[in-house]
């Protein structure tokens, strides 16, 4: 399927879920924990059970995020990964998968250096299905929708705990693919998940919008998966699998994340591993991004 088909690849995945198990949206910066290694990561994403790929792009100042995305953002950054080399990771991860679908997620400074039209068009071209532009508001969002609309590529926004109905009332009208519900208040963070919260909060989102609803910022286990199963359409896991595929570093990388997915997704079985990466998101400063 092309980037420019009617059907985008994520409604594709909504439309055919029936219940069970939130889909797994799992996040990695683009260059970390090394050049080489973002793509092979991403297909063992894949084969691990995750059936969404949110693609961070490197920036110097990530306001959103916390310690561990920031640190790698900063890491990537120092290994010349520029928007060029983003955009040719999704563009090499597509000549052997044009299913799963990929969500870049950033910030808007790079974006607008680039080009905004170039920027879509060649994300397009890549097979990019949807932006995640942080610190785009949708009031301001025609910059970047006015070209990525034509393409058929979403525009996602965040809803935060704090976001009010009348402006909850303007992001449904401007987001496509899904809505994306922060759980945590403040950056990507190290607090527990509050299901009982999330889900008071999800059902007023849903009054509001017919979009599936992704849940993010603090889902770290199997447990905080299997809890927000009926609760949400997906959930977005981040911070710790980052922290893990640095921790294991390059080589070790793609690895690491196909059993931190299969863990996710109920996969791993007896995998002796399973307990040390629990560890390492409950060790971790933070929970899950963007």
């Amino acid at each position: 399927m092309s980037s420019s088909a009617p059907i985008n690849r994520i409604d594709q995945l909504f439309a055919a879920r029936s219940g069970g198990d939130p889909a797994l949206v799992c996040f990695l910066t683009a260059g970390d924990p090394g050049l080489d290694s973002t793509v092979p990561a991403m297909h063992s994403l894949v084969r691990g059970g995750a059936s969404m790929l949110e693609l961070g792009m490197p920036f110097s100042d990530p306001m959103a995020d916390g310690p561990v995305i920031q640190a790698a953002s900063e890491r990537a950054l120092a290994r010349g990964a520029d928007m060029a080399y983003v955009l040719r990771c999704v563009t090499e991860f597509r000549q052997e998968d044009q299913q799963t679908p990929v969500v870049l997620m950033g910030y808007l400074n790079p974006i607008e250096r680039f080009g905004f039209e170039r920027f879509c068009q060649e994300a397009s071209t890549a097979g990019v299905d949807a932006l995640l532009i942080v610190d785009l508001p949708p009031e301001e969002c025609g910059c970047v929708t006015d070209h990525s609309a034509k393409l058929n590529m979403k525009q996602i926004f965040l809803v935060a705990p704090t976001t009010s109905a009348a402006r909850l009332d303007a992001i449904a009208g401007a987001a496509g693919g899904f809505i994306y519900y922060v759980s945590l208040k403040g950056i990507t963070g190290a607090a527990n998940l509050d299901t009982t919260d999330v889900a008071r909060r999800v059902a007023a989102i849903r009054e509001r919008s017919e979009l599936p609803v992704a849940v993010g910022f603090g889902v770290k286990t199997r447990a905080d998966v299997l809890a927000l199963a009926g609760v949400a359409d997906a959930v977005v896991v981040g911070s710790a699998l980052v922290q893990s595929m640095h921790d294991a570093g390059p080589d070790a990388a793609t690895a690491v994340a196909e059993r931190f997915a299969r863990e996710l997704t109920g996969q791993a079985g007896g995998n002796p591993e399973a307990a040390e990466l629990s560890d390492v998101r409950s060790n971790a400063a933070e929970g899950a991004p963007s």
